[in-house]
């Protein structure tokens, strides 16, 4: 029902966190994916018990989702003065998902250069190169990295510091994005 094939989801047991990845790929291959969709598709296969043992989690993540949205509807603490000094928290320190705040940070084989329309191509990539063999941790800023910082900072702290290699998926429109222009000039 969720559309994977015998195989795929063969593959998928040799992952570190084979449900993390089943439910990106999914995502990435479903516009329409959603915790209500999971919900109704395991309802669908008769898995009321996974649903069961779910719904205090996703209560508690909808309470968060409310509280985060009431927040941003609050007005924004006004500063008497502006100043451009070095950051006062530390911008780059827990850029990825798996960064440990005050620990080493996390290590890349290679960091993915990519425009959004190529993202079917990188996902099989991931998929010949993470969960094979070659057992490869690919930095792929979609699903690697934090949102919050300035693009381009993040960008130049992994390809310069974190990552040992740089994969770039050269297509037309790549070429013409300022992502192409920035990472391969960096």
């Amino acid at each position: 029902t969720i559309g994977f094939t015998y195989l795929e989801i063969k593959n998928y047991e040799a992952s570190r966190n084979p449900t993390k990845t089943i439910l990106d790929d999914w995502a990435a291959r479903n516009s329409e994916s959603s915790v209500g969709e999971l919900v109704s598709i395991l309802e669908e296969v008769e898995r009321k018990d996974i649903v069961e043992d779910l719904q205090t989690l996703i209560d508690e993540d909808v309470r968060k989702y409310l509280e985060t949205q009431k927040k941003k509807a609050e007005p924004p603490v006004q500063v008497p003065e502006v100043d451009s000094c070095v950051p006062r928290t530390p911008e780059r320190s827990g850029i990825t998902v798996d960064d440990i705040p005050g620990g080493i940070p996390e290590m890349f084989d290679a960091f993915i250069c990519y425009c959004q329309s190529d993202f079917a191509f990188v996902l099989e990539m991931i998929r010949e190169l993470e969960q094979t063999e070659y057992n490869l941790k690919l930095c792929v800023f979609d699903r690697n990295v934090l949102p919050g910082s300035c693009v381009w900072t993040i960008t130049s702290e992994l390809i310069e510091k974190r990552c040992k290699r740089m994969v770039v998926v050269i297509s037309d429109e790549y070429l013409d994005s300022d992502a192409c222009d920035f990472q391969t000039k960096f």
